[in-house]
């Protein structure tokens, strides 16, 4: 039987304090939260290997060092209202569940949403939904939101999202245009101008929804 505890333990010690993740919050979600239980079954002794694992549908659990740098650069504040794209089972939903006031997580497949909305119940996390929809749309009842994270690779970041982002918030995903490679990319709002940097290279699966959608251009 596989020991969660000293795998997760293990995924922290090795995968994410060593990748340049310092911020005590974040690094106190990854090391509490049961990353098996958003794991099919049969997949649950693999839940804390460094690479993305399979969740059905196109959707991925990203891989934990990429997601941990994603929601680090995105500075998740205890007051603020975040949004996750395309959430699959809803683990990155759940830690910035951890980081911030409200988190709100958007997927298409009905049954990646009961399943995810389980979860969060079945670890009383209360602060936190899941909505069916398209990723790309978001979810406009909200907004705006501090911060949004795109649980997949992207193409560019859709002007819907864009338009949902509160002034001072930030947009992170990682975006590949072309080649095999994608940059994890911090997006900012200030006064109704935009602004984007490249932080890091990250390679991980595309979303299906979010490979040729039409977007704002940095």
């Amino acid at each position: 039987m596989t020991d969660f505890a000293a795998a997760r333990a293990n995924m922290v010690e090795s995968q994410i304090r060593p990748n340049k993740v310092t911020d005590p919050a974040l690094i106190l979600a990854l090391a509490t939260l049961p990353r098996e239980q958003f794991v099919p079954i049969e997949r649950r002794p693999l839940a804390y290997v460094d690479e993305d694992l399979a969740l059905g549908d196109g959707r991925y659990l990203m891989e934990p060092m990429v997601l941990a740098r994603l929601i680090q650069i995105a500075a998740p504040q205890p007051e603020d209202i975040a949004m996750v794209l395309a959430c699959g089972t809803g683990y990155a939903v759940s830690i910035l569940a951890q980081l911030c006031e409200t988190v709100i997580g958007i997927e298409s497949n009905p049954d990646l949403v009961e399943r995810s909305s389980s979860t969060l119940v079945n670890l009383g996390i209360d602060n936190a939904m899941i909505f069916q929809g398209a990723p790309q749309n978001g979810y406009p009842k909200q907004a705006p939101y501090n911060v949004t994270l795109f649980d997949g690779g992207i193409s560019a970041i859709p002007d819907t999202i864009m338009s949902q982002c509160a002034d001072g918030g930030r947009i992170v995903g990682v975006v590949k245009s072309s080649g095999p490679m994608g940059r994890a990319t911090l997006a900012t709002s200030f006064g109704g101008v935009i602004s984007a940097r490249e932080i890091f290279d990250a390679q991980i699966p595309m979303l299906p929804e979010l490979v040729r959608e039409e977007a704002f251009s940095f």
